[in-house]
């Protein structure tokens, strides 16, 4: 199940970020869906799709390099480093994927401008 969950996972990025969208990866996404945001943020199905319906269109041409993807049961991790084609700062973002029956459950998402990423090094002394 594990390679199965990998498999997966690399498919709905490519869907999501080439021209299926958010219409492509619906109904991969269970309807208790849960994603969980660093600040507390914690969206459900409908409106993780609203959100990231709305982001898609700045983000077009964005380019996603998988650095790692890892799996353990029910869980996928997937760590990418993510560029936009203007020369905008790009991000590292490290997503946690539960996967139950073929579907996501749940998700984490941890995201990281890496214009300021030294200075979070230290994070303590901000």
């Amino acid at each position: 199940m594990t390679t199965e969950n990998e498999q997966l996972v690399q498919q709905t990025m490519a869907q999501l970020l080439g021209e299926g969208g958010v219409a492509a990866v619906e109904h991969v996404l269970s309807e208790d869906f849960r994603h969980y945001r660093p600040e507390g943020l914690i969206r459900n199905k409908s409106e993780w799709l609203a959100d990231i319906s709305k982001s898609l269109l700045s983000l077009e041409g964005m380019q996603v390099e998988i650095l790692h993807l890892l799996s353990d049961g029910d869980y996928v991790v997937i760590h990418t480093r993510r560029r936009l084609p203007d020369g905008k700062p790009g991000i590292v973002v490290v997503d946690i994927l539960k996967i139950t029956d073929g579907q996501f459950t749940e998700a984490w998402e941890l995201v990281e401008p890496v214009a300021s990423a030294e200075a979070h090094l230290t994070w303590w002394d901000l």
